[in-house]
């Protein structure tokens, strides 16, 4: 196509041409080019001018050849049980269709690095599953600039109308984890949540809260702390925890990875599980049932998450319009034998059969 064509079938889309943009930034439209495909060979300070000129004008790139086989994921860490589920739900749909999926590792950070969105872009994959990351505005910009559909599967903020996200009923299993320690009748209840940053661990602090006040239970503010949503973070916490002079009955963590640090923890300190302490989690990791005793967590469907995600972005792909932009999917209580009434002494060998019949 020429770029006077080009030009008019912009004007239709309400977009500018990009020998326009090439103009507005002062440079070449091969050096337009390359931007708009993520490739080498342009300095940061004009690859720089050129987005802005692009972002400020809304220019959108015309449909071209097929993007390659490739779904790219965004993921914080994968050295996580729940990382690795949600990876499974995410191959699953896409291995049958003839899609790899290519996965950036953030090493912790929900950010990831400013160059990769050109990265990306140079790939040319069908999408873009962004788990538990923060993309900043320009790399957002980026990817719509180029129609790469993305969705996010537990966005670390309140979901944005632009892009569709998955994520599960979180709070609604806090929740359902507070009924569950109040029916036992435990009243001093510690809360371990997750970083304050992460809706999903809002939604869960937010869902208890809500069952202490329904039962009329007044929440103690010292008992609840935050920490990473790691094993370590369950140790540390748990420590402080067990060490007040009236240490809560029971504690809710923010994840199952936590609940095992309240587990160490407790261990250390001559508590027993769940005789001295009950202790709730949230995921249902598979070692979950395996622990000793066996915990009693919230169960969210982490492999259906990765498949719904996969599907959603499938469906924008195909130039779709999905259902709807925001989709959560149940969460469950699953109790097993780490809670129990406070002050409640098991029979010899009770937890552990138990746990066998979980």
């Amino acid at each position: 196509m020429t770029d006077a064509g080009a030009a008019t079938g912009d004007r239709r889309r309400g977009d500018v041409s990009v020998t326009r943009i090439a103009q507005l930034a002062g440079v070449s439209v091969p050096t337009v080019s390359k931007v708009l495909n993520g490739r080498a060979g342009v300095a940061d300070s004009t690859r720089q001018r050129v987005e802005e000129v692009i972002r400020e004008n809304g220019y959108r790139r015309p449909e071209a050849a097929g993007p390659t086989p490739v779904v790219e994921v965004l993921f914080p860490s994968l050295d996580t049980p729940w990382a690795l589920e949600i990876l499974r739900g995410l191959t699953e749909v896409a291995n049958p269709r003839g899609l790899a999926v290519a996965v950036t590792e953030m090493q912790g950070r929900t950010v990831p690095p400013r160059a990769w969105a050109q990265d990306v872009l140079a790939r040319r994959p069908v999408g873009v599953i962004a788990i538990t990351a923060r993309l900043t505005a320009g790399q957002q910009a980026q990817l719509a600039s180029r129609r790469m559909p993305l969705v996010a599967l537990d966005p670390t903020g309140d979901p944005q109308h632009e892009t569709p996200s998955v994520g599960a009923m979180n709070w609604n299993g806090g929740l359902a984890a507070a009924r569950h320690l109040l029916e036992l009748g435990h009243r001093r209840i510690a809360v371990l949540t997750g970083p304050a940053d992460l809706l999903c661990c809002r939604a869960r602090l937010d869902g208890f809260r809500a069952g202490l006040d329904a039962a009329g239970v007044e929440a103690d503010p010292t008992l609840v702390r935050a920490g990473e949503l790691i094993a370590d973070e369950g140790v540390r916490v748990a420590r402080e925890l067990l060490a007040l002079p009236d240490p809560p009955t029971a504690i809710f963590a923010g994840n199952d990875l936590q609940a095992f640090g309240v587990y160490a923890a407790a261990h250390a300190a001559g508590v027993r599980i769940p005789a001295d302490l009950s202790v709730v989690g949230f995921d249902d990791l598979s070692v979950a049932q395996w622990s000793v005793p066996a915990l009693t967590t919230v169960r969210q469907p982490l492999l259906r998450m990765g498949a719904t995600a996969m599907e959603l972005l499938l469906t924008l792909a195909a130039g779709r319009e999905p259902t709807s932009d925001r989709i959560e999917l149940p969460t469950v209580l699953i109790p097993r034998a780490s809670t129990a009434p406070p002050g409640h002494s098991a029979a010899p060998g009770a937890a552990a059969r138990d746990s066998a019949s979980t």
